[in-house]
C-alpha cells in the first residue's frame, strides 16, 4: 500500500543554510515544525507560520519527514540519540518517519547512524546538499542521496522545495560519498582560482574584471561565479572549520580506499595553515588569504620541475 502524501515536515538545525531550506519548505505549502538548540533562531519561521517543537523527540512525533542540517556527526548523534532525541519518540512515531540528513558527514558515520536508527525503528536517508545559502534561497541546491529507493522518493517532494535536483547514488552513505567527491572538485577549483587571481594582480590586470572575462569559457563554473567576487573584495563568509572538516573527511576516504590524492592533500595542508593562523572565516574561498598575506612566498613550483 502506498504511503499517504507527505504533509507535515520537521526541520532541525537552523543555521545559515538550514533556515533558508526550512523557509522554502514552508513556502511550498508544507506544514512545518522546527527545532533548534538556540530556539530564538526559529523566530523568523514561527512568524511565517511554522510551529516550534520543544525537543527533537516532540518534533519526530508530529511529522512525516524530518530534515536535519547540522555541523557534524556529533551534532547529528546528539539530536537523534541524545536525551529527548528523535530515536526516543517511540515505535509508533518512528515506524512511519523518514529522516533526511542534509549534514555533511563521513560516509562511515552515516552508515553507523542509519543502522542504529533503523534498529530503533526509523528510516534514514543521507542527503547532503551543495549550493550554499543563496542556492537554498533560490531553491537551487543540488542534493546527493543515499538510502533505499522508496525512502528517497518519500522525501523527494520535500527536498525539491529547496533543490533543483536530487540524485540517488545508492545505499546509505552513498550521498555522503558523492558529496566528498563534489567537495574535492569545489575546493580544487577555489584554490586554483585564488592562485590565478593572485597572478593576475601581479601581472597588473584588473582582477575585478577577470572573472567576468572568464564567464562562458572553459574556466567558467559555479565556484568562479560565487567565490571570485568575494576573493577580490575580501568580503569572505563561510566557516573555515567546516571547510577543513570536509577536507579531512576526503583525506580519510582516500587513505581508506588507497586512492592517491596529491592535489587534495595539498589543499588540506593549505586550509590547516589558514586555521593555524587564526583565520576562521572564508570557507573554501578563504585560501585567498594565504596569497594576499604572502604566506606562500617561496612555495611555488619551479617551472623547470613542472
Amino acid at each position: 500500500m502506498e504511503s499517504a502524501p507527505v504533509r507535515r515536515v520537521g526541520f532541525a538545525g537552523l543555521g545559515v543554510i538550514g533556515i533558508e531550506m526550512a523557509r522554502r519548505i514552508l513556502q511550498a505549502g508544507f506544514e512545518l515544525e522546527v527545532w533548534n538548540r538556540s530556539a530564538d533562531k526559529a523566530a523568523p519561521l514561527v512568524a511565517l507560520g511554522a510551529r516550534l517543537a520543544a525537543t527533537p523527540a516532540a518534533l519526530a512525533r508530529s511529522v512525516d519527514v524530518l530534515c536535519l542540517c547540522v555541523t557534524d556527526a556529533h551534532a547529528v548523534e546528539q539530536i537523534v540519540f541524545g536525551d529527548e532525541g528523535i530515536a526516543t519518540a517511540g515505535p509508533a512515531s518512528l515506524r512511519d518517519l523518514v529522516v533526511a540528513d542534509h549534514s555533511t558527514l563521513h560516509p562511515a558515520a552515516t552508515r553507523s547512524i542509519a543502522a542504529r536508527f533503523h534498529a530503533a525503528g526509523g528510516t534514514w536517508v543521507d542527503a547532503p546538499v551543495t549550493g550554499g545559502p543563496s542556492g537554498a534561497q533560490q531553491g537551487a541546491l543540488a542534493v546527493f542521496a543515499g538510502g533505499e529507493p522508496r525512502h528517497v522518493e518519500r522525501v523527494r517532494p520535500v527536498v525539491m522545495s529547496f533543490a533543483r535536483q536530487m540524485t540517488h547514488l545508492g545505499p546509505a552513505g552513498s550521498g555522503q560519498a558523492a558529496k566528498a567527491c563534489n567537495q574535492m572538485v569545489s575546493f580544487g577549483t577555489a584554490a586554483v582560482l585564488a592562485e590565478a587571481l593572485n597572478l593576475a594582480l601581479k601581472l597588473g590586470l584588473d582582477v575585478a574584471r577577470l572573472p567576468q572575462a572568464m564567464e562562458g569559457g572553459l574556466a567558467d563554473s559555479a565556484v568562479l561565479r560565487r567565490y571570485a567576487p568575494a576573493m577580490v573584495s575580501g568580503e569572505l563568509t563561510g566557516s573555515a572549520r567546516t571547510a577543513l572538516k570536509d577536507l579531512e573527511i576526503i583525506i580519510d576516504l582516500g587513505r581508506e580506499t588507497g586512492s592517491p590524492m596529491p592535489l587534495t592533500g595539498l589543499l588540506a595542508s593549505l586550509h590547516r595553515m589558514l586555521a593555524s593562523q587564526g583565520h576562521f572565516m572564508g570557507g573554501m574561498a578563504g585560501v585567498i588569504r594565504l596569497y594576499a598575506e604572502g604566506a606562500l612566498t617561496g612555495a611555488a613550483v619551479d617551472p623547470g620541475d613542472a
